[in-house]
């Protein structure tokens, strides 16, 4: 079954190995360009200097913060190609494993000889799920390397696409493709068709976590500070912030998806601008006003990680399983 397998998808091997050689001649320049100025214009250590409080009196860091996404205001949008890996594998590796075999007939010289159809789908299975899986260990760590210094500002860690490109996430969405892809051959036993509804099937279920259910795998936090004063949060802490605003004495939200500030009350203002008092008036707000955050904290990361690698493994699992159960039926 191994010799077989391998005389089966060795061209598709061999493309992989060159997708991976492309991949890391993308990955390795532009990665050691971001590293290098993020070193270099002293953010780094801005952003370590920072500590690990809620608030900080004064964010020296925001300009450089500026500077350095500017000068790389791409790569956020080549990470999307990034995001699409998992799919592609599934494409690729898991809709033609049964589909093709179906279509082209040569299922039925296999399943006739001596070996099953479960023990030849669970040794097909096992060994397409060992090497995807090797594949995406190999490129979500590299990806992870590439994407750290994009992380390391706003939302950090968790802005949508940075999560899907970092950590131990990409291995469980690669699985669940190549096990939607298997299970859709199952279905639709056609190449082209197969194909067609893994892309679909895998967009539904990542944009519907993603957008719906990710927010939810633990219980938010708030944060609250004062409008008038030099206190903000940390940017040092990554913290994903779900929603914010500005609420008066009483708690009632006066302003939406937005923070604001003045000066602190009792200080001199600069020449031309407005005293703390003509600041809140201007916004019609109080002094005992106050800026308001829900947040996810950034050093969640890792367990929001292991909770959306465990929901798309355990639907990997579920596919192959009746994936399995499916080709008992196949004519």
């Amino acid at each position: 079954m191994i010799w077989l397998t391998w005389r089966q998808h060795r061209k598709q091997a061999l493309f992989t190995a060159i997708a991976l050689a492309l991949l890391a001649a993308l990955l390795v320049p532009t990665g050691l360009r971001m590293h290098h100025a993020m070193d270099s214009s002293g953010l780094a250590d801005c952003l370590s200097k920072l500590g690990s409080a809620e608030l900080v009196s004064n964010n020296d860091c925001q300009k450089l913060s500026t500077q350095f996404s500017n000068q790389f205001t791409a790569m956020p949008f080549v990470s999307v190609l990034f995001v699409m890996l998992p799919l592609l594998v599934g494409l690729f590796f898991g809709a033609p494993l049964i589909a093709r075999e179906v279509e082209h007939g040569t299922h039925r010289f296999v399943w006739t000889q001596s070996v099953s159809r479960r023990h030849w789908a669970l040794a097909k299975f096992g060994l397409i799920g060992a090497a995807t899986t090797l594949l995406a260990v190999v490129y979500a760590l590299g990806v992870s390397w590439w994407a750290e210094p994009l992380a390391a500002m706003g939302n950090g860690r968790f802005t949508y696409i940075i999560f899907d490109v970092q950590g131990i996430a990409p291995i469980g969405y690669t699985l669940f493709a190549v096990a939607l892809g298997i299970f859709a051959g199952t279905v639709w036993r056609k190449v082209m068709p197969a194909m067609a509804v893994t892309l679909g099937g895998f967009l539904v279920v990542r944009l519907g976590i993603e957008l719906l259910a990710r927010i939810h795998y633990m219980a938010p936090r708030e944060l609250v500070y004062a409008v008038t004063g030099n206190l903000q949060p940390n940017p040092s802490l990554s913290n994903w912030v779900s929603s914010m605003g500005v609420r008066d004495a009483a708690g009632k939200l006066v302003l939406s998806g937005s923070q604001t500030g003045c000066p602190p009350v009792g200080t001199k203002a600069a020449p031309g601008m407005p005293d703390a008092d003509a600041c809140l008036n201007q916004m019609g707000l109080g002094r005992d006003a106050y800026n308001w955050q829900r947040y996810q904290p950034g050093d969640r990361f890792w367990a929001f990680q292991g909770i959306e690698t465990g929901i798309f493994v355990a639907l990997a699992a579920l596919l192959l399983y009746l994936a399995v159960r499916r080709i008992s039926r196949v004519a």
